[in-house]
């Protein structure tokens, strides 16, 4: 494999729509004029595909160096694999942290100026915290990727922090029902990390990993999941009726559709490796709720 299409296998490509959705979400709801023409908002999703190309580059890594993805199911990894070596790895992560603070703090200068230091310092302190979560989820010792917290920092980062986060960087300010569309981005890329995990369960306990997968047990595991796509589907309806002006808000529930047939597919569920391409059809759902949202809202 020529090096080029071995980074561009290893940052992921397919994991990129999932990252951005919180992005389109908080900024349809705080950009007084259609987000897709704002500077801030085309900096936010660089900056977001910047971390979530780091999250990748580091988790073949340390999956990589643990043996993790020696006998893994789905995409190869470049690391494991030995295409990429571990000391170029490094080097790319590096780099990918290096043009993404860049970027991230010119996002920040778009939105507060040289007028609000203390909110550029707090953001900027987001962005360097966003880094060691892409960094910490594999790599070290700690790894909380191997002690069950994964889903946590999903929640955090790719809901309340993407959708928040983005939302404030347009309006200076927050309101408590945005908490509702955050959850639903954040539940559902806690149901793709989910399926992630329920098809990785014997590998991740042949090596140690504590997934909350492997700590749940897989039919825990799959009641888990049902409710991370109910309660995700109730907050944006929720969210939608607190705020209704028109039917053509509902649109995004087109959107739901695939998420209820993958609760059939993961009960009726008996091989974990065939859960493989219900992680792309979740993330895409995820990105056309985002959408289908954005345009309504």
């Amino acid at each position: 494999m020529p090096k080029i299409k071995a980074w561009i296998a290893a940052a992921r490509l397919r994991t990129l729509p999932l990252s951005i959705s919180g992005i389109i979400v908080g900024s349809s709801l705080g950009a007084e004029k259609p987000f897709l023409q704002t500077s801030i908002f085309w900096l936010a999703i660089l900056t977001t595909i910047g971390f979530q190309v780091l999250s990748n580059f580091a988790n073949d890594y340390g999956d990589g160096i643990k043996g993790t993805d020696d006998d893994r199911e789905g995409e190869k990894r470049l690391v494991a694999s030995g295409i990429i070596s571990p000391s170029q790895m490094k080097k790319g992560m590096l780099i990918t942290t290096i043009i993404t603070l860049l970027i991230a703090i010119l996002l920040i200068y778009q939105s507060f100026g040289s007028e609000d230091f203390l909110l550029s310092l707090l953001f900027f302190g987001l962005g360097l915290a966003s880094i060691i979560a892409a960094i910490k989820y594999t790599v070290g010792k700690n790894a909380y990727g191997y002690s069950g917290l994964g889903d946590v920092f999903v929640f955090l980062f790719f809901g309340l922090l993407s959708v928040l986060g983005s939302y404030f960087l347009f309006t200076k300010n927050l309101q408590w029902d945005l908490l509702l569309p955050a959850s639903t981005i954040g539940l559902f890329s806690m149901a793709v990390l989910n399926l992630n995990n329920m098809r990785d369960i014997e590998s991740d306990k042949k090596h140690s990993k504590k997934t909350l997968v492997v700590f749940l047990g897989a039919s825990k595991a799959k009641i888990y999941h049902y409710m991370l796509l109910i309660f995700a589907i109730i907050s944006s309806v929720s969210f939608t009726f607190l705020n209704f002006h028109s039917p053509k808000q509902l649109m995004y529930l087109i959107a739901f559709i695939p998420m209820l047939i993958n609760i059939k597919t993961v009960y009726l569920n008996k091989e974990p490796k065939l859960l493989d391409s219900e992680l792309k059809k979740v993330a895409l759902s995820t990105f056309l709720f985002a959408l289908l949202f954005s345009l309504m809202n």
